[in-house]
């Protein structure tokens, strides 16, 4: 069965990954822009890194005939910093049409703080006046909840921006919920010590249905698992449930959001 990874940090993984996803069905995969492993002291550095997304790592992926498509932003570990957070912000525009580019993402919050919100809701600005879908980054742990409560806040008060064209992403049980009731994708991220397991995705699956629901191996510079999907996909299958109700959660749902950007293909 083919899937796509709608959310997985290829920059930071070897080209034998690729290989691995490819002989595993993956088909296409979506890159998020993230954070270095360190917080980048200039634009400058970001302009470079929006040219590896949007030339290199295509390249890449294209030899293992796999599509890599990526989002634009400053990331949330790094917007505290507001004055270099806009200087990034007003370059994005530059690099929406590059052929690859889904949209902005992935933004949110870190740490739930003043300068978190106020550079995410300035990227929201951009998106509703480009008319770009969005990928939101929700925090870790005990940030969680009250994060996830900040950041529907805040989208409830962008009313530029169509709900089915926003994906909410790293939902847990206690924050699924309001995601979709509020008309929101929300995505489930696989890792191995947080976020989310595959058996307790399924159980959401189980428990909300299929519709606007997406599995993502998030996998990127720490203890992460780039064929996640895969160990999702078999949960599902030792569960009872169909090929087709697989197929629609990692293939079609992906391809469903994904295809509201004209860049898709």
């Amino acid at each position: 069965m083919h899937y796509i990874d709608p959310h997985i940090h290829m920059v930071s993984r070897t080209t034998d990954d690729y290989e691995s996803l490819a002989k595993m069905g993956c088909v296409a995969v979506s890159e998020p822009a993230f954070w270095a492993g360190y917080d980048r002291g200039s634009a400058a550095g970001f302009r470079d890194y929006f040219e590896q997304l949007t030339t290199f790592e295509p390249k890449r992926a294209a030899w293992y005939g796999i599509q890599h498509y990526t989002w634009l932003c400053i990331n949330a570990k790094e917007a505290e910093n507001v004055a270099l957070s806009r200087e990034v912000i007003a370059m994005i525009p530059e690099f929406l049409s590059r052929p690859n580019v889904l949209g902005i993402g992935e933004i949110g919050l870190n740490k739930n703080t003043r300068n978190e919100a106020i550079v995410f809701l300035e990227h929201l600005d951009l998106a509703a006046r480009m008319n770009e879908l969005v990928l939101i980054h929700t925090p870790h742990l005990a940030d969680k909840h009250q994060g996830t409560r900040m950041i529907l806040d805040m989208l409830a008060g962008e009313t530029r921006l169509e709900r089915q064209r926003v994906l909410v992403d790293h939902v847990e049980e206690h924050t699924i919920r309001p995601v979709l009731e509020a008309g929101y994708w929300a995505g489930m991220t696989l890792y191995p010590t947080t976020k989310c397991t595959p058996q307790r995705a399924a159980d959401m699956v189980e428990l909300y249905g299929p519709e606007h629901l997406m599995v993502n191996s998030a996998g990127d510079w720490g203890p992460s698992k780039p064929t996640a999907v895969p160990d999702f996909m078999l949960e599902m299958r030792l569960r009872g449930h169909s090929e087709e109700l697989i197929q629609h959660v990692v293939y079609d749902n992906p391809r469903e959001f994904f295809g509201q950007c004209p860049r898709w293909s």
